[in-house]
C-alpha cells in the first residue's frame, strides 16, 4: 500500500529534533533506521502528520565508556553493536542477541534506539536491555531524563517517552565477568521470535554456584518482562542441570503470553520454561569463557 501523506523534517542535531517534535505535538513520528516504522506506514497502521528523520544526527551514533557504564548512542546500528569490541567485552548479551535480529540488510539499517522506542514485545533487544538493567536517556524541552528499562516499556508498542522527547542513548552496566546467552525459538529464519530468553549469570568467585541471575523474556506479554521468580530461585543455587531446571519451571509465572498463529499461550509458557533452562545452562558455561 501507499503511505498516507505526511510532512518531512531532517534535523541536524538532537536539540533541533526535540524542538521540531515539541512544535509538532503528538502527531509526529521519529524515523531512525526505519525498519519498523516504514512497514507500518506502508500498511497505514501508522499515519503521522510529520516524520522527523534523525538519520543525520551523527552525535547519536557510536559507543563509549564512562566509569562503569557502557553508553550506546540511540542511532547506533545493530551491525555496529555486534562488531564493537567494547559491547562484546562488557555487554556481550546485547551483541549476541543483536546478531539474531532479522537479516544482514536490516541489521545494517536498523538501530538500537529505534528498536527500543518501537517497543515491540516480540523484538529481541527490549528484553535484553531489560535483563541488563539498562537505562534509557531521553532529551526533551526541559532537558535530559533517565528512565530505567524496567519503567521504559509501558505497554504494547508504548514507552515512557513523551511526544516531545527523543531517545538519545542507552546506558549499560559493564558485566564483563558475567556469563550470558540469548536463546529464541522462531518458526522460520529471520522471523519474529515466538519466545525468546535473554539470560545473564554471575557465578560465585570460587566458580561454584550462581550468585545472581537476570532473565528477560521476549513475546510473553504486551511488554518485555523479567522472570523474577526464576532469578530468585537461581540466586545462591548450585550451577547444576537439576537446580537450573527447577528454577526454570517458574519462568512463565506472572506472564500473559498471546495466542496467535504462531502458538497458544500454553505453548509459549512451555517454550519459556524450556528455553530458560537452555539459556541459563549456556550462560553458566559461558561465564568462564566470556565470549560472544
Amino acid at each position: 500500500m501507499i503511505p498516507a501523506k505526511f510532512d518531512y523534517a531532517r534535523p541536524q542535531s538532537a536539540e533541533e529534533a526535540v524542538q521540531v517534535l515539541a512544535e509538532a505535538g503528538p502527531e509526529a513520528k521519529v524515523l531512525a533506521g526505519g525498519q519498523s516504522l516504514m512497514p507500518m506506514l506502508r500498511l497505514r497502521l501508522s499515519f503521522p502528520e510529520l516524520l522527523v528523520d534523525v538519520g543525520g544526527v551523527e552525535s547519536l551514533r557510536g559507543v563509549r565508556e564512562q566509569g562503569r557504564e557502557l553508553i550506546v548512542g540511540a542511532m547506533t546500528t545493530h551491525h555496529d553493536v555486534i562488531r564493537d569490541p567494547r559491547v562484546r567485552m562488557h555487554a556481550g548479551l546485547l551483541a549476541q542477541a543483536a546478531a539474531t535480529v532479522a537479516d544482514p540488510a536490516v541489521r545494517h539499517r536498523g538501530t538500537l534506539g529505534g528498536s527500543l522506542a518501537h517497543a515491540d514485545p516480540a523484538g529481541d533487544l527490549p528484553a535484553v536491555c531489560l535483563a541488563l538493567d539498562a537505562t534509557m536517556v531521553a532529551l526533551g524541552p526541559q532537558g535530559y531524563r533517565s528512565v530505567p528499562a524496567a519503567d521504559f516499556f509501558v505497554d504494547y508498542l508504548q514507552t515512557a517517552l513523551r511526544p516531545d522527547e527523543l531517545l538519545i542513548e542507552i546506558r549499560l552496566p559493564m558485566l564483563g565477568d558475567w556469563g550470558f546467552h540469548y536463546e529464541k525459538f522462531h518458526r522460520t529464519a529471520q522471523a519474529w521470535a515466538v519466545v525468546g530468553v535473554a539470560a545473564a549469570v554471575r557465578r560465585e568467585r570460587d566458580g561454584g554456584g550462581i550468585a545472581e541471575a537476570r532473565i528477560g523474556l521476549v513475546n510473553m506479554g504486551p511488554r518485555p518482562m523479567r522472570a523474577h521468580l526464576t532469578e530468585t530461585a537461581l540466586a545462591g543455587a548450585d550451577a547444576t542441570e537439576e537446580a537450573i531446571g527447577r528454577a526454570a519451571t517458574m519462568a512463565a509465572e506472572g506472564a500473559h503470553p498471546p495466542t496467535d498463529l504462531s502458538g497458544s499461550a500454553e505453548y509459549r509458557e512451555h517454550l519459556t520454561r524450556v528455553l530458560t533452562r537452555r539459556a541459563v545452562l549456556a550462560a553458566t558455561g559461558a561465564a568462564a569463557a566470556g565470549a560472544v
